[in-house]
């Protein structure tokens, strides 16, 4: 499992994290530390049934995740439909949750790094909606900038959901996972 998003401080409580602040919420309650250093990012490594689980926080900054994921990946010989990569998405409300097994990156630099790494658009993602950006900002702005203090319950509402979207994931796969997750 792959959670997107920026190193450093700055970063992290913005937007563009939400995929590392989703990720650090399923490591916590699975009782995994993601502070082993490798592939250009930092991962821990979980033991779920007798399967060898990953959680990868890439390091490379967003617009190069691949070059974090795509060596975690040939190291641990991970076909990509096996990887669920969970980021931010500004075409879905803040808080909603989309699960997909495939699909284009659209204008997510962060996913067009992992398609041109990997060689295929065919891995599973869970989008976690930061919605369009307020009138006057730039994306670019709007996607660094943290969450305002209104959205914070939709936020972590969104990571709770997340953390148990993930589970569904790793026990029933994809289809499962979409049929529960993907509402409204």
């Amino acid at each position: 499992i792959v959670g997107l998003g920026n190193p450093g401080a700055r970063y992290e409580k913005t937007r563009h994290n939400i995929g590392w602040m989703a990720l650090d919420a399923f490591a916590k309650k699975a009782g995994v530390d993601v502070t082993k250093s490798g592939f250009q990012g930092i991962y821990g490594e979980h033991k779920y049934w007798s399967d060898k689980v990953i959680l990868l926080k890439p390091l490379t900054f967003m617009n190069l995740s691949g070059q974090s994921v795509g060596p975690a990946a040939h190291f641990y010989k991970i076909d990509p439909a096996d990887i669920l990569v969970v980021y931010d998405d500004m075409d879905l409300p803040t808080g909603k949750l989309r699960v997909r097994e495939s699909g284009s990156p659209g204008g997510h630099n962060g996913m067009k790094s992992l398609v041109q790494v990997l060689g295929t658009q065919e891995f599973p993602r869970l989008r976690i909606g930061v919605n369009r950006p307020a009138p006057g900002w730039q994306v670019v702005d709007w996607v660094l900038a943290p969450f305002s203090t209104d959205e914070q319950p939709q936020v972590v509402g969104a990571i709770e959901e997340a953390v148990k979207a993930m589970e569904t994931w790793l026990a029933e796969g994809t289809r499962t996972t979409m049929n529960k997750f993907n509402r409204g």
